[in-house]
């Protein structure tokens, strides 16, 4: 907050945000963490203690992170080209042990630290523990890829009964012990949907759902899910916005109540959407739903 700021001025936003407090104190949130907010330095910071501020004032959080560009990048130290087939990284054995480093190793335990660091308590789990992701390979094409078959929400439970923070990092396995790469998003839309979360968030490198994708002034501040399912239609959400868009609907269809497609890039976007008027991005709901 500017220091510009006076006491009474910072005392009226926190009156505020009490009635948001209020509302989801106890409630789930799940926050699938990715984009420039994961690249900015700073930006990391900010949202490491938004995290924290949330966990403290009584709401339950977990992060969903994924990590492309630092798999990319430690290939490229290791000397391998990464290939991709319909947006999606072809995973060979190699590669699948790469990602496990950076999204288990390097990753989770980097964000971990951050949270701590901020005075918030924190776990990193995978996917792999506690049976917490099943999944199968999506198709022979892409290798270790994973496509979700189960949720085991009780690690996440378990964790957030004790008072945690779960971080979690998006690799799935099958009984067989092959390990999988999976979709962030779709990881951050199966567990909230497992777990019973109030509100998803998924932080991104734009707006939110634009009709004109070169004016932010046409920002779709909300919609039903029905609205954006035309507008997938209308071709008003091309490209890598499809299967974010998709992922959104699916958590409502799983039981979550409403999912924003937030720009990480804006400081404090999450306080902004959770406990305030503004907010900063794009919600979806069901269909007439008033939450």
């Amino acid at each position: 907050m500017n220091d510009s700021f006076t006491n009474a001025e910072r005392a009226e936003v926190l009156t505020q945000a009490l009635p948001y407090i209020r509302k989801f104190n106890g409630q789930i949130i799940v926050i699938k963490y990715g984009g420039n907010a994961m690249v900015d330095e700073k930006l990391k910071q900010q949202v490491m203690h938004d995290i924290v501020l949330l966990w403290l004032v009584g709401i339950k959080v977990v992060l969903v992170h994924g990590g492309g560009p630092d798999i990319t990048e430690l290939m490229a130290k290791l000397g391998k080209e990464p290939e991709f087939v319909d947006g999606l990284r072809v995973t060979d054995k190699e590669t699948v042990e790469i990602a496990q480093m950076v999204l288990a190793g390097k990753i989770n335990k980097s964000l971990v630290a951050l949270l701590e660091k901020c005075g918030g308590n924190a776990m990193g789990i995978s996917g792999m523990d506690g049976k917490l992701i099943q999944a199968k390979p999506k198709n022979d094409k892409l290798g270790y890829v994973g496509e979700i078959t189960k949720i085991n929400k009780q690690p996440i439970m378990d964790l957030l009964e004790k008072g945690y923070i779960p971080v979690i990092s998006s690799l799935g396995y099958d009984d067989d012990g092959n390990i999988y790469n999976i979709n962030g998003d779709t990881v951050a839309a199966w567990i909230a949907s497992a777990i019973g979360a109030r509100r998803m968030f998924m932080m991104t490198d734009i707006a939110g759902i634009l009709r004109d994708p070169k004016d932010h002034s046409t920002l779709i501040r909300r919609v039903s899910v029905t609205e954006a399912q035309e507008l997938m239609k209308e071709k008003v959400v091309t490209g890598g916005m499809i299967p974010k868009v998709q992922c959104c609907i699916d958590a409502i269809n799983g039981g979550v109540n409403k999912v924003v497609i937030m720009d990480g890039r804006i400081p404090h976007s999450i306080l902004m959407e959770l406990l305030t008027d503004e907010g900063a991005g794009t919600m979806i709901a069901m269909d007439n739903l008033d939450d």
